[in-house]
């Protein structure tokens, strides 16, 4: 993966398949970490809208036990290095490691959690709502995508 500058991640999924956002994130952190990826973005779409809302990545909870299996993979990591949530671990990746987390502010409006594309008052402040010929853009544009 050394040729790849820009990796997108798009999750299609709701609370209904919160394995889909775990490894989103899990991938998103090794993208950054191991393989040194400059640009890694994680990409709610249309049918993950719901898991943007407040509260909702906080609900996916990393329990010490999947702590310790993830951190038993990875050199360099324990287990108190891990978050207790997937919002937690969301609000890391973007601070930290510089992740991108977006979704089309599009689908925000017709699922009726925006009254506008940048209406971000039902969402996380960790998302940013893009539109349509950005998110576009942001697909085209990756050397290599992921879908969960």
């Amino acid at each position: 993966m050394a040729d790849v500058k820009n990796f997108l991640i798009v999750v299609n999924s709701g609370a209904d398949k919160p394995y889909n956002h775990y490894a989103s994130y899990v991938v998103a952190f090794l993208a950054k970490q191991v393989a040194k990826i400059e640009s890694v973005t994680i990409y709610y779409g249309p049918l993950a809208i719901g898991m943007t809302k407040k509260g909702e990545l906080a609900k996916l909870a990393i329990t010490s036990e999947v702590k310790e299996l993830i951190a038993s993979q990875i050199e360099g990591l324990s287990a108190s290095d891990l978050p207790d949530n997937l919002e937690q671990m969301a609000r890391f990746e973007r601070d930290k490691l510089a992740v991108n987390i977006v979704s089309c502010g599009t689908f925000y409006v017709i699922d009726g959690a925006g009254k506008a594309i940048d209406d971000k008052s039902s969402i996380e402040d960790f998302v940013t709502p893009v539109r349509l010929p950005q998110a576009a853009e942001g697909i085209l544009g990756a050397d290599k995508i992921g879908a969960t």
